[in-house]
């Protein structure tokens, strides 16, 4: 297999059409290798417009996903950045090259572990991994310039919006299948926010989601 021609062909037969056309997103896609973040058994699959199991009935999302969420977060180099749902730890790596700092949060341990030594193999020294439950956010180590969920929320809680900055921007996709709604939410100001619908897509309910969801009070 050629990786090369491979992550060319991902970029532009999958990601291009998606819209995604920010010259500086697409770059990061060649320098950040995808297939070092996939489990061994599926490392040729992971420039496949598919997600990718890595364990404990965790997957990689598909890649024009974590793209397109990349250029609408439009992250700069002084942002301190949140993930939820750390996964392999790809969506972190990619985040980490454009941010000042990204703190991401995996309720799994194994899955962190697993994440924490594909990021420091792939030499990112500017994520912090926590082990924990991320669905209301990571309020100790906020606020934040931007969120992304890695994973879909039935709601965004009032907890987590309250996480961004003024100016702040959150990535998550919401709802239930068959439909789900990628949004971009900005904080305009102090408890203001503007919510813009990206796109219609169905992706796996981030690790405890389903859990929170069905508790009545």
């Amino acid at each position: 297999m050629n990786i090369e021609q491979a992550r060319f062909n991902m970029i532009e037969q999958q990601i291009r059409p998606w819209d995604v056309l920010d010259p500086q997103v697409l770059d990061l896609l060649f320098v950040v290798k995808r297939e070092d973040f996939a489990p061994a058994a599926y490392r040729n699959l992971a420039f496949a417009d598919m997600e990718i199991p890595i364990g404990s009935g965790q997957v990689m999302l598909a890649p024009k996903i974590e793209a397109k969420m990349m250029q609408e977060l439009g992250i700069k180099k002084t942002d301190k950045v949140l993930e939820i749902g750390t996964g392999s730890g790809y969506m972190a790596a990619l985040l980490a090259a454009r941010a000042e700092h990204v703190v991401t949060v995996e309720s799994r341990p194994e899955i962190a572990a697993a994440a924490k030594a594909n990021l420091e193999r792939a030499g990112v020294a500017n994520v912090t991994v926590e082990v924990g439950n991320g669905i209301d956010g990571w309020a100790q180590r906020g606020p934040y310039d931007a969120i992304v969920v890695s994973g879909s929320l039935p709601t965004v809680s009032s907890a987590l919006l309250k996480q961004l900055r003024v100016g702040g921007r959150l990535a998550v996709i919401t709802g239930e299948a068959p439909v789900m709604e990628a949004q971009l939410i900005t904080c305009t100001g102090d408890g203001v926010y503007n919510t813009v619908n990206l796109f219609e897509t169905v992706v796996p309910a981030l690790d405890g989601a389903d859990a929170k969801d069905s508790f009545s009070f």
